[in-house]
């Protein structure tokens, strides 16, 4: 299966964005992919609550996603939309973080809100508080297709084992994990992380980043990432934008999880 992670600078220009990406997924599919994969926020990457409050849109309403669902059915491809800001009904204002897995025929077959909020102080000049600013999930999502059954992440979500577990148990066979991931935790720990999740679960791992700078306050790390379930890195992105193709051999899945059947080996214990 070919597949494209689509790599960029997203700012908080949708309008902007929305032309960069569909320009790219055009690319990707021309190449022959028919699974092409977009980052984190794809649609606004932006430090202002305000403005956010001002751009985003309900999920029934937003056009970057109507055009997205246009595009995959005019290319005839999966897409898996890493994720957009949208605007979520909550009475505390807050948005949400949501994943779309998009049909060749431009159907929402299945969607995700991001689980793990990121609230984390990197250092004196780097923190995140994203709670603040969007409402957790409370749903693990794993999605049928054709292919397999694809696991659904975000970002921060890579740092809790337990929900990977949850899907792969759950049959899947690939788990995507869009991000738009901060420079320096990214240089210490965006690999390891990434390529853990795929060995301990015999999984293909999909992740499709962000990056450069993003705006005054913000930069991502970039280096998207295909990792196989034996845990070799297949593809790295680098750290400008681009499109990473990969042609991925589902049956690798089978055979790693022959040599290493720790996915059926779990056991209950008692707690410390």
């Amino acid at each position: 299966m070919k597949t494209a992670l689509i790599q960029f600078t997203a700012g908080d220009d949708a309008d902007a964005n929305l032309k960069v990406l569909r320009g790219m997924i055009r690319e990707a599919a021309d190449a022959g992919a028919t699974f092409v994969l977009t980052p984190e926020v794809s649609n606004v990457l932006s430090s202002s609550r305000r403005h956010q409050e001002r751009i985003l849109q309900d999920e029934a309403d937003d056009p970057f996603l109507r055009s997205m669902q246009d595009e995959a059915a005019a290319l005839g491809i999966w897409l898996l939309l890493g994720s957009l800001a949208l605007k979520s009904g909550d009475a505390d204002g807050r948005f949400a973080n949501r994943s779309f897995l998009i049909t060749p025929t431009g159907e929402i077959t299945a969607r995700y809100d991001k689980i793990h909020m990121f609230d984390v102080e990197i250092d004196e000049n780097e923190s995140y508080r994203e709670s603040a600013a969007y409402r957790p999930g409370d749903k693990a999502v794993v999605a049928e297709t054709p292919f397999g059954k694809i696991g659904l992440t975000i970002c921060y979500d890579m740092r809790f084992p337990h929900l990977y577990r949850a899907l792969a148990k759950d049959g899947a066979t690939i788990i995507t994990v869009p991000a738009a991931f901060s420079p320096v935790t990214g240089k210490a720990h965006w690999e390891s992380l990434l390529r853990a999740r795929a060995i301990e679960n015999g999984v293909f791992i999909l992740a499709p980043a962000q990056c450069g700078q993003n705006g005054p306050k913000r930069a991502t790390h970039g280096h998207s990432l295909v990792v196989s379930p034996w845990g070799k890195v297949l593809a790295d992105g680098g750290d400008a934008p681009g499109i990473t193709m990969v042609d991925l051999d589902l049956a690798d899945v089978e055979q790693s999880r022959k040599r290493v059947p720790s996915l059926g080996h779990d056991r209950e214990f008692e707690g410390p």
